[in-house]
């Protein structure tokens, strides 16, 4: 039996309707793809409380969460099942520096389909460009 992973992922966007797109690293599961950024979600976490701990171990920078859900996804991997929730968030202080993956780059909407997304990332990415 496949493992399950629930993570989630944190839908960022700036004052130019950009929305950051992060690049995994080689030495990441699913090297050199991009997703938006975040993490497994602990136990006794809430979505909202996983999103900020990541967004600040991935990025460096504390964000807020919103209440709602923007999308839930389930892909399954070859060796692992992927239940995504993500949710739009905002920066509320620092600038999102590439701690653990290999680039960060913010994306106009229409362009996000020129990337090469995760697979559970991208229902998401086709909902933001809707």
């Amino acid at each position: 039996m496949k493992k399950i992973i629930d993570v989630v992922g944190a839908i960022i966007e700036n004052d130019k309707n950009e929305i950051l797109c992060a690049l995994r690293s080689n030495t990441m599961t699913l090297p050199n793809m991009w997703e938006f950024p975040g993490g497994k979600i602990e136990e006794n976490e809430t979505i909202q409380d996983t999103i900020q701990r990541e967004i600040q171990e991935e990025l460096g920078c504390l964000i807020k969460a919103d209440d709602k859900i923007f999308d839930i996804t389930k892909y399954e991997y070859d060796k692992f099942i992927v239940n995504l929730t993500t949710i739009h968030c905002q920066i509320i202080d620092g600038i999102p520096k590439p701690l653990e993956h290999s680039k960060l780059i913010w994306l106009n909407k229409e362009n996000l389909l020129s990337l090469n997304w995760a697979p559970a990332d991208i229902p998401a990415v086709n909902k933001l460009i809707k």
